[in-house]
């Protein structure tokens, strides 16, 4: 495997823990699911077992097409597909973000997906030689606690969190894989300077949590002031308990600004097997579409509504970046690093 694009794969985990992860899972069994015929295919996913089964079920339902499933976080299991070369032993990668499926493509290891497919979404959520296709969407957002800051005193752009009057009121989450591909969308905006600079500045103002939800538990208990985390945190929050229990609301910089990415979770074919190209359609229509919407609060890439008061996509104001340029987050990853944020 070459060196430079498995680190970037890795995403922050050390060659000597991928080597192992990728033989223990190697040895691992996988988890299926029922079908109702003969013909089968192999996932390989980096979305949570929790959230897809009952996805997978449905397809299997609906196509008579069995599943056969190995979990594990989406650079991990790139970097197993790099690792089986021609012997990979799935037929579909199921990734939780567009980084790791742009790693993918520039290794040529992902096949063409069927113009069908591909011209069901918007090319700013596609590969560009249609390798990968986005499924759902998910916008970076800012949550805070109104009754501690107004919404005239919010940050105009990420960046502005750098200021030393957020010192202590702002929650991140540095080893989350949505974190540090916000902040490759911020170095291809910004440059590898001043990104930097806001890393160091994040060492000194921000309260460091282990995931986007813990995140939000923090501003609900107002514990802090602000949080950067992927919208769909806030919605499934207020889908269980209503809008009108929240104690915290979501907002978007300005528009434009890295801190608005829209990153997507996608599907890229590894196999020459024609299910593999139905199940990524089928991730396309309705039914998937609809899924998405009402169960995890995402966003639909093929026009289905919002869920109740989330911005629709084109009101977001995300920034123009090529997702698949969030590919190689070595150079994140050592940024992160180098202001103290992580290990």
């Amino acid at each position: 495997m070459n060196n430079e694009l498995s680190r970037a794969l890795k995403v922050g985990i050390s060659a000597l823990a991928v080597i192992a992860t990728v033989a223990a899972l190697s040895g691992c069994a996988k988890e299926s699911t029922p079908t109702s015929g003969e013909e089968s295919i192999t996932i390989y996913s980096g979305r949570s077992e929790d959230l897809i089964s009952p996805l997978l079920e449905q397809f299997t339902k609906e196509t008579g097409i069995g599943v056969e499933v190995r979990y594990s976080d989406s650079a991990t299991l790139a970097a197993q597909i790099l690792e089986e070369g021609t012997n990979v032993q799935a037929d579909v990668f199921y990734s939780q973000d567009a980084g790791a499926l742009g790693a993918l493509s520039e290794a040529k290891v992902l096949k063409t997906l069927n113009p069908d497919i591909t011209e069901l979404v918007d090319t700013k959520y596609r590969a560009v030689d249609s390798t990968w296709v986005g499924v759902s969407g998910r916008s970076r957002a800012l949550v805070y606690d109104s009754s501690l800051v107004s919404m005239s005193e919010l940050p105009k752009s990420v960046f502005d969190l750098a200021d030393p009057k957020w010192k202590g009121k702002v929650g991140i989450a540095p080893t989350n894989a949505s974190f540090q591909s916000a902040v490759t969308a911020m170095r291809i905006l910004k440059g590898d300077a001043a990104t930097s600079t806001w890393l160091k500045a994040m060492k000194t103002n921000a309260v460091p949590y282990e995931k986007n939800s813990q995140i939000l538990e923090a501003t609900e208990a107002g514990q802090i002031q602000i949080g950067l985390l992927n919208h769909y945190y806030w919605f499934e929050r207020a889908l269980e308990i209503g809008k009108e229990n929240m104690k915290s609301t979501l907002a978007w910089f300005t528009a434009g600004d890295a801190g608005n990415l829209v990153n997507v979770s996608g599907v890229g074919v590894l196999s020459e097997k024609p299910e593999a190209q139905t199940f990524a359609k089928w991730l396309l229509q309705k039914s998937a579409q609809t899924f998405f919407v009402e169960k995890t609060a995402e966003y639909s890439l093929t026009g289905e509504p919002a869920t109740a008061g989330l911005p629709s996509l084109d009101k977001i104001g995300a920034p123009a970046i090529d997702l698949s340029a969030l590919a190689p987050l070595a150079k994140t990853l050592e940024l992160i690093r180098d202001a103290g944020l992580t290990d």
